[in-house]
C-alpha cells in the first residue's frame, strides 16, 4: 500500500543515494544519486515517477550541502507522496562490537555509532550527518528512524577469519578484529543469486565482489559469510577509489619515522589520497580509467593493479568453498557497469576454471543483470545491488515490531 512508504538515505564516503519506495511492492516513487562530493562538478541525478532530472549543484559539495538540496528542493516535488512515509532507513557502515543487527535509532544508538567512527572514519561521520539532519527535519518521524548496519552480515564469520595475528588481549579488551563492510550489498546479491540458481540460501556457495568507490569481496559458504576483505575498518583489502587496501604495516612506520609524517597525515593519505587516485595522481572516478585505459600509462597500470588484487582475492576465496562454487558475482557501480574490469580479472583466473563469454560481458552494463561466463566455466553473474531496497525492507520490519 502507498501508506507503507520508506525514505532511505545512504550517505557514502563520496556520494549520497536517496529513495522513497514501497518495500512490499518494491516500487520506487522517487530515487536518485548525488555523486562527486568533494570534487569539481558535484552532480545530482534523480527520477520522480517516470521523469528523469540531472543538475550540477556546485563544486566540492559536502554531505550537508547535498542533503540540503535533496530535502529542500527535490523532495518538494514529491510532497504528496512524502506525507505517506512511515519511516526512515539509514545505511550505517559500522556498529562496532556493541551492535550486530538493525535497530531503531535513539540517543544511545547515535552515541555507539559515533564511538565507532574510529572503525569507519570515511563513513560513520557521513551516516551520522544523514541521521541527525533527517531527525531534525522530520520530527514527526523521529522515533521511526532505523539504522541498518553493513557489519551485521559478518556476525557469524569464524575466528579463523576475523582474528588478527596480534596479541589476543587486543581482541579481548579492545575488540580489534575483522568486522567487514558492504554487508547490506553482499547479502542482497547473495539472496538474488540463490533465486537465480533456484537454491536454498542455506546451501549457497558463492563469492561476491562489490566494486565501487569502496571495494570488497566476500566468501559465502552454505549461506554464511566465512570471510571478507575489509577488516577492522573499510581500509583493508582491495584497491579502491581513494583507499589503499592491503599494504605492509611497516609502510606506516616508514612514513612516520623516515618521512616525518604524523599519524593523522598518514591516515588521510591512506584513506583519501591513495587507491586509484594515488596511483594515477589524476582521479578516483572509474569513468576516467575506462576512457583512458589504452591511452595513458598511469591509467593502465592503475587498472591492472586493481584487477591483480581482485583476482588474488577471488582465487584465495575459492579455497573456502568446500569443493563447490555455485557462482562468482560482480556488483556495485564498477562491478555492474565496467566490462573491462570483469574481463581483465577473469582472464587471470582461467587456471581455476573461469572463462568469459565476451559478447555477454560487453552487453551487461547500466543496471542489467545476467550470466557472463561461457558454458565450460564456473558461473559468473552480474547482479545490480539494491542496498536501498534492502534497507527499506529492514526498516519496515523493525518499525512493525515496535
Amino acid at each position: 500500500m502507498l501508506n507503507n512508504l520508506i525514505l532511505v538515505l545512504n550517505c557514502g564516503s563520496s556520494s549520497l543515494k536517496f529513495s522513497i519506495l514501497n518495500p512490499d511492492s518494491e516500487k520506487k516513487y522517487l530515487f536518485g544519486l548525488v555523486e562527486r562530493l568533494f570534487l569539481p562538478d558535484t552532480s545530482v541525478t534523480w527520477q520522480y515517477l517516470e521523469k528523469k532530472y540531472q543538475v550540477c549543484i556546485g563544486s566540492n559539495m559536502s554531505h550537508e550541502n547535498a542533503l540540503d538540496f535533496v530535502l529542500n528542493h527535490i523532495f518538494l516535488q514529491a510532497e504528496k507522496i512524502f506525507k505517506r512515509i512511515i519511516g526512515i532507513g539509514h545505511r550505517v557502515v559500522h556498529g562496532g562490537h556493541k551492535i550486530n543487527k538493525s535497530t531503531l535509532i535513539n540517543e544511545n544508538i547515535i552515541n555507539i555509532i559515533n564511538d565507532s567512527v574510529c572503525f569507519a572514519p570515511l563513513h560513520n561521520p557521513s551516516n551520522l550527518i544523514g541521521i541527525k539532519i533527517a531527525m531534525n527535519k522530520y520530527p514527526h518521524l523521529i522515533k521511526k528512524n532505523v539504522a541498518v548496519f553493513d557489519t551485521s552480515f559478518y556476525n557469524n564469520i569464524p575466528k579463523t577469519s576475523f582474528l588478527y595475528a596480534i596479541p589476543y588481549r587486543f581482541y579481548k579488551k579492545y575488540h580489534i578484529r575483522r568486522y567487514g563492510a558492504h554487508g547490506i550489498s553482499h547479502h542482497y546479491v547473495s539472496c538474488k543469486t540463490a533465486l537465480l540458481l533456484n537454491k536454498k540460501f542455506s546451501s549457497l556457495n558463492i563469492i561476491t565482489c562489490h566494486l565501487g568507490n569502496g571495494c570488497s569481496i566476500s566468501a559465502i559458504c552454505n549461506g554464511t559469510c566465512v570471510d571478507t576483505s575489509m577488516g577492522l575498518t573499510p581500509l583493508e583489502g582491495l584497491v579502491m577509489g581513494t583507499r589503499s587496501g592491503d599494504i605492509d604495516p611497516s609502510v606506516i612506520f616508514f612514513m612516520h619515522r623516515k618521512l616525518n609524517l604524523s599519524i593523522d597525515e598518514i591516515e588521510v593519505i591512506l584513506t583519501k589520497k591513495s587507491g586509484l587516485l594515488g596511483l594515477s595522481e589524476v582521479s578516483s572516478d572509474f569513468r576516467y580509467f575506462e576512457k583512458n585505459y589504452t591511452l595513458k600509462k598511469s591509467a593502465k597500470i592503475s587498472v591492472d593493479i586493481f584487477c591483480h588484487r581482485l583476482a588474488k582475492y577471488i582465487s584465495a576465496y575459492m579455497s573456502l568453498m568446500e569443493n563447490r562454487l555455485d557462482a562468482l558475482v560482480f556488483t556495485g557501480g564498477i562491478g555492474e557497469n565496467v566490462p573491462l574490469i570483469r574481463q581483465l580479472t577473469l582472464s587471470k583466473l582461467s587456471l581455476i576454471g573461469f572463462k568469459l563469454d565476451f559478447k555477454k560481458n560487453l552487453s551487461l552494463k547500466s543496471g542489467k543483470s545476467g550470466l557472463i561466463s561461457s558454458k565450460n566455466s564456473h558461473m559468473v553473474f552480474v547482479i545490480p545491488t539494491n542496498e536501498e531496497l534492502a534497507i527499506a525492507k529492514e526498516t519496515i520490519s523493525i518499525i512493525h515490531k515496535t
